[in-house]
């Protein structure tokens, strides 16, 4: 597979390639061997060669065939891409932060060629690509450039299509409050000018008195209905949206969760969606309407007194210069108030999530203290803000109340030269007072539309998030007999970074696996793997065959039991807690569950049995039961597959004898791994995996391993002293 889009046709032309080399990979690679900046040169895989290209010549040629490893390493401000060849590494060559995941991916792309597997080299897929701009764009299915083109309009044109005949309801209640609005002034014009100065009498009065009572009661019935609409579309749709976002939230991949910080993706469903809300309610529902006004309102000016109304817009002018000139500033300050925002929702999440943490080592002042000054950077954005709008609008409002006072003057000249009638100065001053404002209102939309964008556009940075789809059809639902197998399976939560490396195993059906090394070697990625939680970059992970990519998520995890060291229970009963693996279990089943678990005991001297309330993560219950409830909520599915993390860790040595009792029963003919840094717990296991540096070290019975005297061997000798 070639990256075009990393290598002109131009280019390529000038790199020598035998006529039986197959050309893989092309990226670019920006720094030399001393630190400088380079442009044009290229790094070249084919099915034989590995070429340095310097964008005249090739200058080094290596063979795959010669190689054992390629790797690429992080290093402060880029990277490096190395190579093993005869033992001994070799850097290839030095590129920026930019190409960090893509060199990550051409290492990956390299040792499937070392290792043969030439056709899953050319299926291997790279990052998407932008299709205007030729970028590429992992993780998204928006260019990060290109996605802001069209601006507001395009994003808020996409989240009303839905709701078109509601829109379009609102906008004829505008257009008829435009239109009332509007004919008020003439209406008062002939007031004046056929009663008032022409003594009409006072049966003519009265009809022009019931036709502007009848134009007010219809302008405020009206307004209600507009309100009234709005106010449900705004709601109707900050509730679809919220509940877009928790759907998003829930089937993005946990990678993204974890680089997210809590309080910031809480503010997007709770204030982001509010602020399109008020939006709808207290801007949309009048800017139609202020639009159709501001425009007939332009035209009569001009066709009462052309004269006049040319002076009264000298003083328009100045103020859409004003706004304009201070929009970018007015986008840019609210969007630092959001992130300011965020700071403090998380710190708070933080803090009240770990309050116990935070009352055990006495933290409670430098937590308030850390709180004190997020929540201060939040008013003194707030304040600089508001202080901003209290100069700014004051300035519109001068420059509007000069123009009423240049109709008021010239006006009055014209009615005094029998150029304008008294009632015509009123209509024409009435216009003008709708005309400033309306301009006074809309001087006010630049922060309103700047709130709006930003949510939107914070929204639309989680729902345009890629997300894998699956076509249900090609999904399979099996039922899980228990052979597991690692198949050249490599995986990093950071592409560029590899925490399991090419790992090859095939565990046999009711094995049980023990999985023992150092932390941070893998063993708990390696269960994330296991669960579904995240997929392997590259290789497969098959169960019973089939890779676990193509196996239906509920009916999977339908089959999979998991106990945990740090157990987690919902605020509820213990019942609910039990429940929560297979909703419509009876009584009966949870009570039996609760017993293989050993639970049923302690659960009956709670105050309420079953229906005993457990506080937050169940901390009204010690950690012995927490695990056993978590046990037992395992054993209600009954599992094919069972992942035990440390599920002993933590406990005194009755409670631990307690629930390896319920474990044993647990395990008894189910695929089980099991990580333990107690390796003695591991002695019953069929067979025992040891993890370092990326990959599996170490494999075999305990037995198998002590005769080794290997890595396995010295970690036991360091446990029994």
């Amino acid at each position: 597979m070639i990256l075009k889009y990393d290598i002109s046709p131009k280019i390529l032309e000038k790199i020598p390639l035998s006529n039986d080399e197959r050309l893989y990979y092309a990226i670019p690679y920006d720094i030399d061997g001393d630190g400088a900046w380079i442009k044009g040169a290229y790094l070249l895989v084919t099915t034989k060669n590995i070429h340095i290209f310097d964008g005249e010549i090739i200058k080094e040629t290596i063979e795959i065939k010669d190689l054992s490893h390629a790797k690429a390493e992080a290093k402060v401000g880029g990277g490096i891409l190395v190579v093993t060849k005869d033992g001994e590494d070799k850097v290839l060559v030095h590129y920026s932060a930019r190409h960090l995941s893509r060199y990550a991916y051409i290492a990956r792309g390299i040792n499937i060629l070392i290792s043969g597997r030439f056709e899953e080299a050319e299926s291997n897929e790279y990052e998407k690509m932008c299709p205007k701009c030729g970028r590429a764009i992992p993780g998204t299915k928006y260019c990060p450039k290109c996605s802001k083109e069209g601006g507001f309009l395009k994003e808020f044109i996409g989240l009303a299509k839905p709701y078109k005949k509601d829109f379009f309801g609102v906008f004829v209640l505008m257009v008829l409050v435009a239109i009332t609005t509007l004919l008020n002034p003439e209406i008062q014009k002939h007031l004046i000018n056929d009663v008032l100065k022409g003594n009409g009498g006072f049966k003519k009065a009265m009809v022009f008195l019931a036709i502007m009572f009848s134009l007010s009661v219809a302008i405020v019935i009206i307004n209600y209905l507009k309100s009234n609409a709005s106010t449900k579309l705004g709601a109707k749709i900050s509730a679809d949206l919220r509940m877009k976002l928790f759907k998003k939230y829930q089937a993005l991949p946990l990678s993204f969760i974890n680089d997210r910080r809590p309080g910031e993706l809480l503010n997007r469903i709770t204030q982001d969606t509010t602020a399109i809300r008020e939006f709808l309610e207290d801007v949309f529902c009048n800017l139609f309407a202020v639009l159709f006004i501001f425009i007939w309102d332009i035209i009569f000016m001009m066709v009462l007194n052309f004269k006049l109304a040319i002076l009264t817009f000298i003083t328009v002018p100045l103020v859409v210069v004003l706004i304009v000139a201070f929009r970018k500033a007015v986008y840019r300050i609210f969007h630092l108030q959001f992130r300011k925002n965020d700071d403090v929702s998380s710190d708070l999440q933080d803090v009240i999530s770990g309050m116990r943490v935070v009352k055990t080592y006495g933290r409670e002042e430098e937590e308030a203290n850390r709180f004190k000054r997020l929540s201060g950077e939040f008013a003194r954005t707030q304040r600089r803000n508001e202080t901003f709008w209290a100069i700014f609008y004051p300035m519109i409002s001068f420059l509007m109340g000069m123009g009423a006072v240049i109709v008021v003057y010239f006006g009055g000249l014209d009615v005094f030269a029998g150029k304008m009638s008294a009632g015509e100065l009123y209509q024409f001053i009435a216009y003008t007072t709708l005309l400033f404002q309306y301009i006074n209102w809309m001087s006010w939309l630049p922060r309103e539309l700047t709130v709006l964008t930003s949510s939107i556009e914070r929204i639309n940075d989680i729902l345009n998030q890629e997300i894998e789809e699956k076509d249900p059809d090609t999904m399979k639902d099996i039922e899980i007999e228990g052979e597991i197998t690692f198949n050249h399976a490599t995986f990093g939560y950071k592409s560029y970074e590899p925490v399991l490396e090419n790992i090859n195993v095939v565990v046999n059906k009711g094995e049980m696996i023990g999985i023992v090394g150092a932390s941070g070697t893998g063993k708990s990625t390696l269960i994330n793997l296991l669960m579904g939680l995240y997929q392997v970059d590259d290789g497969r992970l098959l169960i019973d065959n089939t890779d676990i990519k193509d196996i239906n998520s509920k009916s999977f995890h339908s089959q999979l039991g998991v106990v945990l060291q740090e157990t987690f229970l919902f605020s509820g009963t213990i019942l609910d807690n039990i429940r929560f693996s297979k909703p419509d279990a009876t009584y009966e089943e949870i009570v039996k569950a609760a017993k293989t678990a050993n639970a049923h005991d302690f659960i009956c001297n709670t105050p309420d049995g079953y229906n005993t309330y457990v506080g937050e993560k169940g901390y009204t219950l010690s950690g012995g039961e927490r695990q056993r409830i978590a046990i037992a909520r395992a054993i209600l599915t009954n599992p094919r597959l069972l992942i035990l993390d440390e599920a002993t860790a933590s406990l005194d040595t009755e409670n631990e004898f307690m629930i390896q009792k319920a474990l044993e029963r647990l395990t008894e003919g189910k695929t089980t791994f099991a990580i333990a840094h107690r390796l003695s717990t591991l002695r019953k296991a069929d067979r025992i995996m040891v993890i370092d540096g990326h990959n599996i070290a170490e494999i075999g019975t305990h037995e198998e391993l002590l005769a080794k005297k290997g890595m396995y061997y010295n970690l036991y000798k360091a446990q029994i002293g």
